[in-house]
């Protein structure tokens, strides 16, 4: 069989609020909210979709913003629990640790950082975003809403966290 033609076309990020992070990426990327729709009947009213559509120089593919009744925050990186001081135990031959975590009460973007373990969800993708100039384009994300987070692996690199949650990266090279 020849392959048949299948193009990538958009990223879908969940969220529990898709129209106000819909809102923040296209203030971020100078472009509109091309499409969106609010709570359907018996959802909560940060409930629905939006969508950024491609914009030349600004977005290269469709966002969507879909509405998750459980999200939860993406974590990134995902500390080992004895960095972060808490008590990794075994339970059994061949069996996966099990992780005691503490429960808090922290920002969103604190919370990325403290609240790994093994039931905990996990990055699954981010964006990467080429910019010109990192320090500036790191400022316009702060300005924006976003936050740096305190892990940074690159020089050329600046990892930051949506106000929802989601890391994703500015980029030099």
């Amino acid at each position: 069989m020849a392959r048949p033609r299948i193009e990538v076309t958009s990223v879908s990020i969940s969220t529990s609020a898709p129209r106000e992070l819909a809102d923040f990426y296209a203030r971020l990327l100078g472009v509109e909210v091309a499409d969106s729709e609010g709570p359907r009947a018996g959802e909560p009213p940060t409930a629905g979709w939006a969508q950024l559509r491609r914009v030349e120089g600004r977005l290269r593919m469709t966002l969507n913003f879909e509405w998750d009744e459980h999200y939860v925050p993406p974590v990134w990186p995902t500390p080992v629990p004895s960095q972060l001081g808490w008590p990794s135990v075994a339970t059994g031959p061949g069996s996966a640790p099990v992780t005691s975590v503490p429960v808090t009460s922290v920002p969103v973007h604190e919370a990325i950082v403290v609240s790994a373990g093994p039931d905990a969800q996990q990055v699954m993708s981010h964006l990467d975003l080429w910019v010109d100039d990192l320090e500036v384009s790191a400022a316009w994300a702060i300005e924006c809403g976003a936050t740096e987070h305190p892990h940074q692996p690159q020089e050329t690199v600046r990892v930051m966290i949506d106000p929802h949650g989601h890391p994703f990266c500015l980029f030099t090279s």
